[in-house]
């Protein structure tokens, strides 16, 4: 009975493991083939690494269920450690790296805007570097959804003020599809803007980066890379609270994994001392 048992606490924690690697994987492969909604696929390889990772682990925890094997399930307890020690230093790689990057609020405007500089050169390196650049700008560019959601609250002979009233901008949104404030431009529509020359804008990249072509816009800005890096941002944050909460799961697992195996390693001592005395 009490053998039972112990096959049924790690069949089920091994369960649970596998069914967060399952969605874990299926979930990075979604995120591959469809970029998302701003064309980024920041959290394929850290879901995939650990989808894989998981689905291992819980296979290892089934085989020395199965066959009662007291190397397989202490081999398996290892491993569950190792993961839980994967899982705290990954959450806390993440918020070392976003902890930087705070929006800069447009006054009186109700959203705010985003700089490149104010986030660490690791992510800007592993996220909007040349290559990668080139790639998301290219996949938003096809996608056409980014800029056009603006046109759904654009209305007759609105002002600035009103475009940015209606629309309730996002990073993204913020950085790619509208000209930065701070040049001055004059609002025509959604994504027509009038240049105008002023000191800041000739010391602003951005400004000089603004097409009013649509294949253009502000997709060559800093400002945009800095927006997609603050869905980054966003998207690992939420991973590593997750990371964190798998942790304390496995870390309240390991503990009832371990006595479940003294437990089962002391039975099968006395067992082996009674055939003995026997």
């Amino acid at each position: 009975m009490a053998r039972s048992r112990d096959s049924i606490c790690v069949c089920f924690f091994s369960f649970c493991f596998l069914v967060l690697g399952v969605i874990a994987i299926g979930s990075s492969l979604l995120i591959n083939f469809s970029g998302g909604p701003v064309c980024q696929k920041s959290l394929y390889i850290p879901l995939l690494v650990s989808g894989i990772i998981l689905s291992i682990v819980s296979l290892l925890g089934f085989m020395g269920s199965y066959c009662k094997s007291n190397f397989l399930l202490s081999l398996y307890l290892f491993a569950v450690f190792l993961l839980a020690v994967w899982f705290v230093a990954f959450a806390s790689f993440v918020v070392i790296v976003t902890n930087d990057g705070a929006a800069e609020a447009v006054s009186k405007l109700g959203f705010k805007e985003y700089r490149l500089g104010d986030y660490k050169n690791w992510l800007q390196r592993n996220f909007v570097s040349d290559k990668k650049w080139k790639e998301i700008r290219s996949c938003m560019i096809d996608a056409h959804q980014v800029c056009k959601n603006l046109d759904r609250n654009n209305v007759v002979d609105q002002t600035a003020k009103d475009f940015y009233k209606r629309n309730d901008l996002s990073p993204v949104q913020s950085g790619c599809c509208i000209p930065p404030v701070a040049c001055g431009f004059q609002y025509q529509n959604t994504t027509f803007w009038i240049p105008r020359t002023s000191a800041s804008a000739a010391k602003d990249n951005d400004c000089s980066a603004w097409s009013n072509h649509q294949q253009t816009l502000c997709y060559n800005c800093d400002s945009c890379k800095a927006g997609v890096i603050k869905n980054v941002k966003k998207q690992w944050r939420v991973l590593a609270t997750i990371n964190f909460c798998l942790a304390v799961f496995i870390a309240i697992f390991y503990s009832t994994g371990c006595c479940d195996i003294r437990n089962k390693n002391r039975r099968d001592h006395n067992k082996s001392l009674n055939q003995c005395l026997v």
